[in-house]
């Protein structure tokens, strides 16, 4: 089913427009994507993806609505069939960082036009634009004010559950979370610096994933070297922090709050890219078209599949299918065992040459600090059950609510304190959540009681999200912390027998 009842309708010689580049989209979209000099706006998209609804192998649905009443669309593109390959794209959670939603829609404006330049074997889903709001107001946020890329634990915002009901219905074997950084940063100038790298990529990293799944996508991120350098593109895996020698730098974050892991929780490949933009200069739009080519030598490798399909489909199927482990990472961080000295690349503003710049501050290991046994599941006390029924269902997470009393072994779990603070000496961002767990104890579960069981697809997603002596969980958020009890009681318990 297309928009035909939720948009205005177009005569077919705009559609026909819309998918060729022709009036009146050549100011708006023009045929070349590198000569793009202004991002596409939430109305000329709309009008675009009515376009193209029902053209070739696309069509065009409404998966959500914002608080203000705009749509988020989904596009499906596909063969025929039941394409065993699903692939899931989204961008511009951030409202103002746009060139990953530019080239989602180059590169469906391209399959509409000529089908054939989708694989047999892909069934695409694009969700070009998961934030407009933001994007009208050209914001980070959403109207809300939420940063909806530190939603994916609690799910509150429209967009983000959105997103997750698309990933729950299709499990899509591989996502990409699309965002951009600033190149010429502050503190960067200063030093007479900009970012090197035009377009950068990380993938999936929380430590419970399953390690072939972590493995396939690090194979993706270093082989993106090669083919982005063909098109004239730099390209670093995705880092953050400050500047080299001195002050550490570190790979994508492991927590669940953020798209790339929040996505990996299906079991699936996710990757995070994000296109290097500059902003301290009169038009942050100059190099919009460098920005999208980047975005796009990236899509069209992940559609293609550069040889690695049936390795990647197996890897995710181990995934799925593999016994969950015994211990459950509740701390980790990134770290640089050795130390190893990393070259770090810089490009000199005054000169336009690369600078490398040995450092030992690069962090290139995930280490696990800190792991519980597995429990056999969870258990929410009754007086927290409507809030976390909430939560479960948003995630996908199948639970019972206790009819009567049940008799368990169990852990209960102490919030000692929230740290607000961001960590200096581990470089970690606040919420930190600092936990004493309980030694084991019968008790009985009253009714009404909700039983969570740690097995089947969902457990992962279940751990993850549910287990109360994670370091970022739940009781950071003002929701979840109003459920904690006096004395710092936390309302999930551990059951061990």
């Amino acid at each position: 089913m297309g928009l035909l009842t939720r948009l205005v309708g177009l005569t077919c010689l705009t559609a026909i427009g819309a998918v060729a580049g022709a009036q009146p989209f050549a100011s708006v979209m023009p045929q070349d994507h590198r000569n793009l000099k202004a991002t596409i706006p939430y109305a000329a998209m709309e009008t675009f993806l009515k376009g193209i609804d029902g053209k070739g192998p696309v069509s065009v649905s409404v998966e959500g609505t914002t608080s203000q009443g705009r749509s988020v669309f989904l596009a499906h593109a596909t063969r025929g069939g039941t394409p065993p390959f699903r692939i899931l794209l989204y961008a511009q959670q951030h409202g103002d960082e746009v060139s990953g939603k530019d080239a989602l829609l180059y590169l469906l404006r391209d399959i509409a036009a000529k089908p054939e330049r989708l694989p047999r074997d892909v069934d695409l889903w694009v969700m070009p634009m998961m934030n407009p709001d933001g994007a009208e107001a050209e914001h980070r946020r959403n109207t809300a004010g939420a940063d909806l890329n530190r939603d994916h634990i609690v799910l509150e915002q429209p967009e983000t559950q959105a997103l997750h009901r698309v990933a729950r219905r299709l499990r899509p074997h591989l996502a990409v979370d699309c965002h951009e950084f600033t190149r010429d940063s502050e503190d960067r100038r200063d030093r007479g610096w900009m970012a090197w790298p035009d377009i950068t990529m990380d993938g999936v990293n929380n430590p419970l994933f399953d390690p072939g799944v972590i493995a396939a996508a690090q194979r993706w991120v270093d082989a993106s070297e090669k083919p982005l350098a063909r098109a004239g593109h730099p390209f670093l895996r995705y880092s953050v922090g400050g500047l080299p020698p001195d002050e550490e730098q570190r790979h994508s974050a492991p927590d669940i709050d953020g798209g790339l892991n929040g996505l990996g929780m299906y079991g699936g490949l996710s990757f995070i890219i994000e296109a290097a933009v500059r902003r301290a200069g009169p038009d942050s739009a100059a190099d919009l078209g460098n920005r999208v080519d980047a975005y796009l030598v990236l899509f069209r490798r992940f559609i293609d599949g550069d040889g690695h399909r049936k390795t990647d489909l197996a890897a995710v199927e181990a995934s799925r299918s593999r016994s969950f482990p015994a211990f459950i990472p509740t701390n980790y961080l990134w770290v640089n065992p050795g130390p190893r000295v990393t070259d770090f690349p810089v490009l000199e503003i005054a000169t336009g040459r690369t600078v490398w710049i040995p450092t030992a501050n690069m962090m290139t290991l995930m280490a696990v600090k800190t792991a519980v046994p597995t429990p056999l599941g969870y258990a929410v006390e009754p007086a927290a059950a409507r809030d976390f029924k909430i939560l479960l269902d948003r995630h996908g997470i199948p639970y019972e609510e206790l009819a009567a009393p049940r008799p368990v072994t169990a852990e209960a779990c102490t919030l000692l304190r929230v740290e607000q603070e961001f960590d200096d000496v581990y470089s970690r961002y606040e919420g930190r959540q600092i936990v004493r767990r309980e030694r084991p104890a019968s008790r009985e579960l009253p009714s009404g009681t909700l039983w969570v069981p740690l097995d089947g697809e969902a457990a992962v997603r279940t751990a993850l999200v549910l287990e109360p002596t994670a370091m970022y969980g739940l009781y950071q958020y003002p929701r979840f912390g109003a459920l904690v009890g006096p004395a710092g009681k936390l309302p999930v318990i551990r059951v061990v027998r």
